[in-house]
């Protein structure tokens, strides 16, 4: 049976060809009405007043807790502790002794001779630097150039040595049989018992003597934690801006803060300039660590009781700002001012006005047309505002 279909197809070809053509052009019809009829619907939302808070956001590390740590890089037995968990400590307190081995003594040996030559270098600075005053003394309004150079090396030279000599007393105090607590607080966390042998390890090609941590002090210092910011967002963190700080072992728990310092000389790592920011939270807790990873927002601009609408419902065009609106069902452009924006929002000072609805989003059958806005601290659109003025409405 089948077999005469194909012959009597075979046999009438022309007809079966136009037959085929009508088939496919009346799919294609039918998908051509179906896709170009489906009807759009819009995601919007209402222009009401609320409060814009603009952040930048950066992430660093907690580099200085209420929780200190108390290291040595001394090796040998340990000979006597004086304190325990709990117990109250102060500053320059012999905390534990060491009876060194042969590495331990070897290695306060080499530390108390660095000490010592630091020393005489620091002297012979202090030395060399007061005998130039001598010199230029007097020439406070007429100093020459060459006794300018001359005191500035002297004093370069000076800076130096007392870095150097503040290096060798810590190698010394680290190397030492005698461990000294180096700040006042609470011993907390206390690993060495009496008779424990404690090793320490040294790095072949430097040299360098390896600390391990003993113990730690709690004190009643707040918690700081260091992030980095780009080159565009450095110029707008200044000192005493208030912050907000989650870190990432620490669930459900947000920190708060103000800026205390801003490194603006920076560093500059595979072509990529990055600026340091301290951040001094506004109390101590126990659950902070030394190192912890932190993501800070820095509160840069605030807006209260203002219009505003989602960045997403707004586009730049040859520089002008436009927000997209719904008007008797149909979307139109509007010639907006804009002022500071948060991740999510922007405020907008003149084109709109409380109640009008923007459009956020497009969908039209199965398909979704979503465009997404973009903070005021991204490259695209960073300062958007200030233009604007006189409201265009087009159709779309």
């Amino acid at each position: 049976l089948m077999k005469k279909y194909f012959d009597l197809a075979k046999k009438h070809w022309k007809i079966t060809a136009i037959a085929v053509a009508i088939l496919v052009c009346s799919i294609s019809y039918i998908v051509y009405r179906r896709t170009n009829t489906a009807k759009t619907t819009y995601q919007t939302a209402i222009v009401a007043k609320g409060t814009v808070v603009q952040t930048i956001t950066s992430s660093g590390k907690a580099i200085s807790t209420s929780i200190l740590p108390i290291s040595t890089s001394t090796s040998g037995i340990v000979k006597k502790v004086y304190f325990k968990d709990g117990d109250k400590v102060y500053k320059g307190q012999k905390i534990a002794e060491i009876t060194p081995d042969t590495d331990g003594e070897l290695a306060n040996v080499k530390a108390h001779a660095s000490l010592l030559s630091a020393e005489n270098s620091y002297r012979s600075s202090q030395a060399s630097l007061a005998n130039i005053y001598d010199q230029i003394k007097g020439h406070d309004t007429d100093e020459t150039l060459a006794m300018k150079e001359t005191r500035t090396k002297a004093e370069v030279a000076n800076d130096n040595a007392y870095n150097n000599l503040a290096q060798a007393r810590l190698s010394y105090q680290q190397t030492s049989p005698i461990i000294i607590a180096p700040y006042t607080g609470t011993i907390a966390n206390i690993n060495i018992v009496e008779g424990m042998v404690i090793t320490a390890s040294t790095n072949s090609t430097t040299g360098a003597v390896s600390s391990q941590r003993i113990a730690t002090i709690k004190n009643n210092a707040t918690p700081i934690v260091n992030v980095t910011v780009g080159e565009t967002d450095v110029p707008i963190v200044k000192i005493g801006q208030k912050t907000t700080v989650v870190f990432d072992s620490i669930k459900d728990k947000t920190f708060t803060g103000v800026v205390a310092t801003v490194d603006r000389i920076g560093t500059v790592n595979s072509n990529v300039t990055s600026y340091g920011v301290n951040i001094k939270l506004d109390g101590e807790s126990d659950l902070i660590l030394p190192n912890m990873a932190a993501t800070a927002s820095i509160i840069i601009d605030t807006a209260v009781d203002t219009l505003s609408v989602p960045t997403s419902s707004l586009t730049i065009t040859s520089g002008q700002t436009e927000a997209k609106t719904l008007v008797n069902g149909k979307e139109v452009l509007v010639n907006v001012e804009t002022g500071i924006s948060s991740d999510t929002e922007t405020v907008i000072k003149s084109g709109l006005k409380e109640g009008d609805v923007v459009v956020t989003g497009t969908t039209s059958g199965t398909s979704t047309n979503s465009t997404t806005g973009t903070s005021v601290f991204s490259s695209g659109l960073r300062g958007i505002g200030g233009s604007g003025g006189n409201v265009r409405i087009q159709s779309r």
